[in-house]
Protein backbone atom coordinates (compact mmCIF):
# COMPACT_ATOMS: atom_id res chain seq x y z
CA UNK A 1 0.00 0.00 0.00
CA UNK A 2 3.00 2.60 0.87
CA UNK A 3 4.75 2.15 -2.11
CA UNK A 4 1.84 2.52 -4.57
CA UNK A 5 0.77 5.65 -2.29
CA UNK A 6 4.60 7.04 -2.94
CA UNK A 7 4.02 6.36 -6.38
CA UNK A 8 0.60 8.11 -7.18
CA UNK A 9 1.99 11.07 -5.15
CA UNK A 10 5.64 10.98 -7.26
CA UNK A 11 3.33 10.74 -10.70
CA UNK A 12 0.93 13.54 -9.87
CA UNK A 13 4.44 15.58 -9.32
CA UNK A 14 5.55 14.37 -12.38
CA UNK A 15 3.05 14.90 -14.28
CA UNK A 16 2.12 18.50 -12.90
CA UNK A 17 5.76 19.44 -13.95
CA UNK A 18 5.53 17.80 -17.60
CA UNK A 19 2.08 19.34 -18.44
CA UNK A 20 2.55 23.65 -16.42
CA UNK A 21 1.64 25.66 -17.30
CA UNK A 22 -1.29 25.12 -19.00
CA UNK A 23 -2.60 22.16 -16.88
CA UNK A 24 -2.43 21.68 -13.12
CA UNK A 25 -2.29 18.13 -12.03
CA UNK A 26 -3.33 17.35 -8.38
CA UNK A 27 -4.39 13.88 -6.23
CA UNK A 28 -6.42 13.34 -3.53
CA UNK A 29 -5.80 10.66 -1.05
CA UNK A 30 -8.93 9.95 0.91
CA UNK A 31 -9.44 7.26 3.83
CA UNK A 32 -11.90 5.30 4.31
CA UNK A 33 -15.52 6.62 3.21
CA UNK A 34 -18.77 5.18 3.84
CA UNK A 35 -19.25 3.97 0.13
CA UNK A 36 -20.59 0.14 -0.37
CA UNK A 37 -17.52 -0.77 -2.01
CA UNK A 38 -15.80 -0.17 1.75
CA UNK A 39 -18.63 -1.61 3.32
CA UNK A 40 -16.93 -4.24 4.64
CA UNK A 41 -14.32 -2.23 6.52
CA UNK A 42 -16.41 -0.92 8.94
CA UNK A 43 -20.13 -2.93 8.80
CA UNK A 44 -21.52 -3.70 12.18
CA UNK A 45 -19.06 -1.53 14.14
CA UNK A 46 -18.87 1.45 12.64
CA UNK A 47 -19.43 3.39 15.81
CA UNK A 48 -15.28 1.52 16.69
CA UNK A 49 -14.40 2.76 13.50
CA UNK A 50 -15.20 6.24 13.55
CA UNK A 51 -13.36 6.56 17.12
CA UNK A 52 -10.48 5.69 15.25
CA UNK A 53 -10.56 9.30 13.65
CA UNK A 54 -9.70 12.58 15.48
CA UNK A 55 -12.87 13.68 13.64
CA UNK A 56 -14.66 11.01 15.23
CA UNK A 57 -16.70 10.28 11.99
CA UNK A 58 -16.09 8.02 8.68
CA UNK A 59 -16.04 10.36 5.70
CA UNK A 60 -18.18 10.48 2.80
CA UNK A 61 -18.60 11.24 -0.25
CA UNK A 62 -19.55 14.96 -0.07
CA UNK A 63 -16.20 15.32 1.78
CA UNK A 64 -13.92 13.86 -1.09
CA UNK A 65 -16.47 16.19 -3.25
CA UNK A 66 -15.67 18.82 -1.74
CA UNK A 67 -12.11 18.31 -1.74
CA UNK A 68 -12.06 17.62 -5.93
CA UNK A 69 -14.57 20.65 -6.02
CA UNK A 70 -11.93 23.06 -4.86
CA UNK A 71 -9.11 21.25 -6.68
CA UNK A 72 -11.15 22.32 -9.97
CA UNK A 73 -12.05 25.94 -8.89
CA UNK A 74 -9.69 28.89 -9.55
CA UNK A 75 -9.83 28.49 -5.40
CA UNK A 76 -6.76 27.13 -6.40
CA UNK A 77 -5.88 28.34 -9.26
CA UNK A 78 -2.34 28.64 -8.02
CA UNK A 79 -1.67 24.62 -6.84
CA UNK A 80 -0.24 21.98 -9.09
CA UNK A 81 1.56 18.84 -7.67
CA UNK A 82 -0.31 18.05 -4.56
CA UNK A 83 -1.78 15.41 -2.73
CA UNK A 84 -4.67 16.74 -0.88
CA UNK A 85 -5.05 14.05 1.84
CA UNK A 86 -8.40 13.95 2.95
CA UNK A 87 -8.90 11.60 6.22
CA UNK A 88 -10.31 13.15 8.89
CA UNK A 89 -6.80 13.00 10.67
CA UNK A 90 -6.65 9.23 11.12
CA UNK A 91 -3.21 9.03 10.39
CA UNK A 92 -2.15 11.80 12.93
CA UNK A 93 -3.33 8.37 15.16
CA UNK A 94 -0.48 6.10 13.57
CA UNK A 95 2.17 9.19 14.10
CA UNK A 96 2.52 9.55 10.26
CA UNK A 97 2.03 13.16 8.70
Amino acid sequence: YGVSKAALINLTQQLAHEFAPKVRVNAIAPAVVKTKFAQALYEGREAEAAAAYPLARLGVPSDIGGAAAFLTSEQSAWVTGQTLVVDGGIFLNAGVA
